[in-house]
Parts: structure tokens; C-alpha cells; sequence
């Protein structure tokens, strides 16, 4: 079915918007001029779509370009106060929500400790800090990012299953909707760690990436060209669930054997309980100190998990031929000698003219990445929520 003349006419309007808008974002500054060479657009075209932005206060003039000869121009830049976002992180052992400016630039952050919190009690943890950050100084708010535990169904917001917080099919983004009348994104963690370390961490728009998030558990995000890719059910990435081999240890999904069970944070403090004989489990700064001391036993279980996860990550480069992979996560404390041994036994488990090239690198935003991927997903490719609903 063909497109009414006066529909498609918008459709091309907005997509110009978004195309000019994405090149000004890319850029700390610009002019009117290099506008119109990246996106082919013609200058008429530019003019208008930057007058209009202007309009909305998303851009603004700060002053002109250096002349190399001919007339300098005007050159342009984002307003990174003009709009905020809320971006949620729900996989640490305390929940972290801040507001987000354009630039992902934190502008107020809360934390709220998780002492075995589950169910409706961890919602309302959700909602506390939600009822904070909306009621702030941050305006106008233009919408809500989650980056939760578990598998998650996107597209819809719900919270198929996230163990560790006893959600199940939990509609999150529907009832948060419903709560702050915002536009609500919910995603796991690990992707939304990916987007945060991809779009801030000064990557190419159309590189591949895979970022790895160990913790108490293991995930991870893959972006392909700058897209994140969920898989057909929106799980890629669920590497902690796969089955290495059957160590008899049970899993929190209820199966034996799985990589969350052999190189997670968890599994580390679990395995160092049981061989050293002590009486409770050491929680992972205590760990980190004895790493840094020398202990022999410490060092030997720390770096047999990073064996573990190199063996993971050497069949996910056998697979994909990603050549940028990132950890992240309260591990990435064991520093080189824990990314060492990662990367050797990933050259072992997969072809040598694949990983040879394959840099294996530790995050650089630590928890803030999965808040800001969060926010910024809201964003990607549809910059409709910046604009008034009274655009026709």
C-alpha cells in the first residue's frame, strides 16, 4: 500500500532531522557545510532541519571556524542540557539510578543497597529511586532507561526471568509507564553495558564490539556495525549459561556445569571457601586484597577462572570474528595477570589467524556503562522522544 504524498513528504522531513541531528551528535562541533557533505543532503535542505533544531534549543551557534584561507563558518554544536534521561542499573549488589544528560554526562545519582531484596520488595526499591530522580531539578525528562538482570523481552519490557531478584514475567515497563507517564526501555544488563561502552567509549558508529560484564554472573552484549544484536528471542549474549562441562556445581538456573559456575565472582568466592577451609564466604574486595598479596591459592582460582572464560571467549570469536571485546564487572579487579590468562586461553581454543589480532581490554566506565547504555538506547536510531508530540 502506497504512502499518502503528505506522509511520505514527513517521513523524509524527519528522517533528514534525525540524519543532521545524528552527524551533530557524532561531532563535538560542525558547520552547516560539513553537514551537507556527510549526509548528502543539499545545503537548503541543512539550513532548514538546523533552524528547526535550533528552535527545539538542541543546537546552538558557538562561534566560527578557523580559517584556512576561505570564509569561516558557523559552526554548531549540541545543547547537552537541553533534554535529560533516567537510565537504571538493577544487577549490582545495589541499585544505581541517575539523571543523563545528552552527553551522557551524570547529573545526579542515587544508590540503594540490595540486602536480599526480591519480588515486589525489589520493585519497590525500583520505584524509590525512580519517585527521587523524577522529582528533580532535571527537566524536562524525556524518558526512562533499565538495564535489569536476566532475560528480558525487549520489545515489550518485560522481565521474563530474573533469578536472583525473583522476577517472572514481570511487565516493568508497562507498570513504570504507568507510574512516571515517561516512555520506559527496559534490557538486560550486559546490553545495555555494551551500548554504554560502545557509544561512550570512542568506538567507530559502525564498529563490531563484544563487551563481556562478569560479575556474580556472566553476560554479555554484541553490537554488528553499530547495532545491537539480541538474537531472534533477544538472549545473544547469555554466555554464563552455557554448558562448559558438568563440574557438578549447581547453577542458580538450575542446571550443572554452566560458565557462571566455573569464572563468575561468585563461583571464585565459592571455590576459595571451599579450598581453604574457611568458615564463610570472603566477599570480593577481601579476595582482591589477597590476590594483590600473592596468595598462592587465591591467584591459582582467580586465574583458572579467567582460563574458564577465555575458553568461552575464544568459541565466541570462532563464531563471530569480533575482533574488539571488552570486560567489564567486579573481576576486571584482578587487573593484567586475570586479562592475561583470558587471552591465552582464548588463543588456545580457537584458530590462530582469528585471534590474533583479537584485543581483549578491560571497560572504562564501570557500572555507569550499563546506566548510560540504558539511557542512550532510548535514543538510538529514533530521536522522536526529543521532539514535541505535536510534531505533524
Amino acid at each position: 500500500m502506497m504512502l499518502p504524498q503528505k506522509a511520505t513528504q514527513q517521513l523524509t522531513k524527519q528522517h533528514n532531522r534525525d540524519l543532521v541531528l545524528k552527524t551533530i551528535i557524532e561531532s563535538q562541533e560542525t558547520s552547516r557545510a560539513e553537514i551537507a557533505r556527510a549526509t548528502k543532503l543539499t545545503r537548503t535542505t541543512v539550513s532548514d532541519v538546523v533552524a528547526g533544531l535550533m528552535e527545539e534549543g538542541l543546537v546552538q551557534e558557538i562561534g566560527m571556524s578557523t580559517s584556512l584561507g576561505g570564509k569561516p563558518s558557523i559552526l554548531l554544536s549540541l545543547v547537552p542540557e537541553a533534554r535529560y534521561l533516567i537510565g537504571l542499573n538493577l544487577a549490582q549488589d545495589k541499585f544505581v539510578g541517575a539523571v543523563v544528560n545528552l552527553r551522557g554526562e551524570i547529573k545526579e545519582t542515587i544508590e540503594m543497597p540490595v540486602h536480599g531484596e526480591d519480588g515486589q520488595q525489589a520493585l519497590d526499591l525500583v520505584y524509590a529511586i525512580l519517585d527521587q530522580l523524577t522529582g528533580s531539578e532535571w527537566k524536562p525528562l524525556i524518558g526512562i532507561g533499565v538495564g535489569a538482570p536476566g532475560l528480558i523481552n525487549t520489545r515489550e519490557g518485560i522481565v521474563i526471568n530474573a533469578v536472583n531478584l525473583e522476577w517472572q514475567d514481570l511487565p516493568l515497563a508497562k507498570l513504570l509507564q504507568q507510574r512516571y507517564h515517561l516512555p520506559v526501555s527496559v534490557m538486560n544488563d550486559s546490553q545495555a553495558t555494551a551500548i554504554g561502552e560502545f557509544v561512550y567509549g570512542g568506538y567507530n558508529a559502525r564498529s563490531n564490539l563484544v563487551v563481556v560484564n562478569v560479575t556474580h554472573g556472566i553476560g554479555s552484549g554484541i553490537l554488528i556495525g553499530g547495532k545491537l544484536f539480541q538474537g531472534d528471542g533477544g538472549g545473544a549474549g547469555e554466555i554464563g549459561h552455557v554448558l562448559v562441562f558438568d563440574n557438578h556445581r549447581l547453577c542458580r538456573c538450575g542446571r550443572t556445569g554452566c560458565l557462571e559456575t566455573l569464572a563468575s565472582a561468585q563461583a571464585v568466592a565459592q571455590r576459595l571457601r571451599e579450598e581453604s577451609g574457611a568458615a564463610e564466604i570472603l566477599d570480593i574486595d577481601e579476595i582482591g586484597h589477597k590476590f594483590a598479596q600473592g596468595d598462592p591459592l587465591t591467584r591459582k582460582i582467580v586465574l583458572e577462572a579467567g582460563q574458564h572464560l577465555g575458553v568461552a571467549l575464544g568459541n565466541m570469536v570462532g563464531m563471530l570474528n569480533i575482533k574488539n571485546i571488552i570486560v567489564t564487572g567486579t573481576m576486571t579487579r584482578f587487573g593484567q595477570p586475570w586479562l592475561e590468562a583470558i587471552r591465552q586461553a582464548m588463543r588456545q581454543s580457537a584458530l590462530a589467524g582469528m585471534t590474533q589480532e583479537t584485543k581483549i581490554e578491560p571497560g572504562k566506565l564501570d557500572y555507569r556503562a550499563c546506566i548510560l547504555g540504558a539511557s542512550a538506547h532510548l535514543l538510538m536510531d529514533d530521536y522522536a522522544l526529543l521532539f514535541s508530540s505535536s510534531e505533524n
